[in-house]
């Protein structure tokens, strides 16, 4: 080091070692304007600055650990300041400023203060949002039980109708069967020309698909896409020939046995024993398609089986009853098997569908049997005058009234729940009775009477759901909850009311263990 660079090498050197670290907040000249008394000698500042202040190898090490050569040459020259030592003290005056002042703090409060006062602002706009939305979701939730509630009235309203729609074309359809049979017995002519208005289905339904349709299609368009009952390939001759003719025969054969036994049983009776098609029907689902097996629906069963042994012994075992008992049940077991039937080749289908399905089978009976009818003619087994003697009027009601009667419980599942449409077609048997007992002056014998009782509740029990013990069940437990709290609510209550009059009275009441 040259230590001559100035008159004063120790002040020299001390000026160097301050302005290089900063020492106590020295300013430039500091030793330089000392006066001369006041500067100790040369040896003893040595001495004394070098070794007392213990700076000697602290310099030598800043010194050498310069970073920029011109800064150590304006050291030397004699500069007031160098890069690293004005960097430095800056430094240090800013960490000294940072330890004395507050303002840092201030600065962090007021940045804390404005940091809660923003997470505040979105905290209450969160919740006005929060409240926004839980308004929204509850007027939702009181939309959706409106319009669930809307529905349900609806439902519950067109079911009403289609329940006196359904028993009264029922009712009125055997009651004109009864009136015709006085001047005009030929059941299976009947039966044929009533099937043939089936074809009136389609055209029905595809008006009804005009006139409420938003997108209306074409006939071509609809006829093709409800004949996909029959397979993906539509209606062919094959599956004409093959799915058609089974189900128009059991169709056929369903009402021509209904036909002959309103001949000899009155229309209580054949409309009570034909309700025994739900316990048949049970029985073949059981057996043929694997359902479920339910000990409540062989209950209704047996009851059927029972009634039907009563209605047959009301009369004493006569031949006229015996005969009429065995072709109602017949036509019920007839019914239930077409329905297995349909069940197991064709599934369910929607009402189009089930339009599409009608329509074929009337064209079938049209085609096919229409050569029945004939047969009979010439074999003068139902045979009659000529065409205009014919009681055309009766005939049309007849066949209006049975189109009338399976239109509805097609459209009923639609527009309102099933159980409703069966309802109804068990409703048919006390409409008869009241009808055979006013005007037909029909006398029902006690066995009778309980006969078609125990039909109707074995019918009646069919109607129940698969699960309807685990549903009762549940019931059940609700009420039993309801109960609970209702009476651990009046505890409570009285319990209140009990403290409040013993504070009222300035006893206290302790609780014994």
């Amino acid at each position: 080091m040259d230590v001559k660079a100035a008159p004063n090498g120790v002040a020299t050197i001390e000026d160097r070692i301050l302005r290089i670290t900063g020492y106590y907040g020295y300013y430039p000249g500091y030793s330089s304007q000392k006066p001369e008394l006041e500067a100790p000698p040369a040896d003893v500042s040595l001495q004394t600055g070098w070794e007392r202040a213990g700076l000697r190898d602290n310099c030598i090490s800043i010194m050498k650990k310069d970073t920029t050569h011109s800064s150590v040459s304006r050291c030397h020259t004699g500069m007031t300041y160098s890069n690293s030592c004005n960097s430095t003290r800056r430094k240090l005056f800013h960490m000294s400023s940072t330890e004395d002042s507050s303002s840092p703090i201030f600065e962090m409060d007021s940045r804390s203060s404005q940091s809660s006062k923003s997470n505040r602002i979105e905290s209450s706009s969160g919740g006005e949002g929060g409240q926004s939305n839980q308004e929204n979701q509850q007027e939702n939730h009181e939309k959706s039980r409106c319009q669930s509630c809307t529905s349900t009235f609806l439902k519950v309203i067109w079911g009403f109708l289609i329940i006196l729609s359904v028993s009264s074309s029922w009712v009125g359809t055997t009651q004109i069967v009864k009136i015709t049979y006085k001047n005009f017995y030929c059941p299976f002519f009947m039966t044929w020309f009533s099937t043939n208005w089936n074809i009136m289905f389609f055209p029905v339904y595809y008006s009804g698909h005009l006139a409420t349709a938003q997108e209306k299609q074409s006939l071509i368009q609809k006829i093709r896409e409800c004949s996909r009952i029959f397979g993906e390939d539509g209606l062919t001759l094959k599956l004409f020939l093959k799915r058609t003719a089974p189900f128009s025969i059991l169709w056929t054969l369903t009402n021509y046995l209904y036909l002959l036994a309103l001949k000899k049983l009155t229309a209580t009776d054949v409309s009570a024993l034909f309700c025994c098609n739900k316990a048949f029907m049970f029985l073949l689902s059981w057996i043929v398609l694997k359902d479920k097996f339910m000990g409540v629906r062989i209950v209704a069963t047996i009851m059927a089986i029972t009634g039907i042994v009563m209605m047959a012994y009301a009369d004493g075992f006569h031949g006229d009853s015996i005969i009429g008992v065995a072709l109602a049940v017949g036509s019920a077991s007839a019914s239930a098997l077409y329905k297995v039937l349909f069940k197991m080749f064709l599934g369910t289908a929607n009402f189009g569908e089930a339009a599409h399905f009608f329509s074929t089978v009337g064209f079938f009976n049209l085609i096919f049997i229409s050569c029945t009818p004939i047969i009979l003619y010439f074999t003068k087994v139902e045979h009659w005058s000529s065409f205009s003697a014919l009681p055309w009027g009766y005939l049309c009601g007849v066949a209006g009234l049975w189109l009338a009667f399976n239109i509805l419980v097609n459209v009923g599942v639609v527009l309102t729940y099933p159980i409703l449409i069966s309802i109804g077609t068990v409703l048919s048997v006390p409409g008869n009775a009241a009808i055979d007992l006013l005007k037909h002056e029909v006398i029902f014998s006690v066995v009778r009477l309980g006969a078609t009782i125990i039909i109707c509740i074995g019918f009646l029990l069919m109607l129940l759901p698969e699960e309807w013990d685990e549903i009762t069940l549940r019931f059940i437990n609700s009420l039993k909850e309801k109960k609970t709290e209702e009476h651990a609510e009046d505890v409570a209550d009285a319990g209140v009311h009990t403290r409040s009059r013993s504070r009222a009275n300035g006893t206290v009441s302790i609780p014994l263990s």
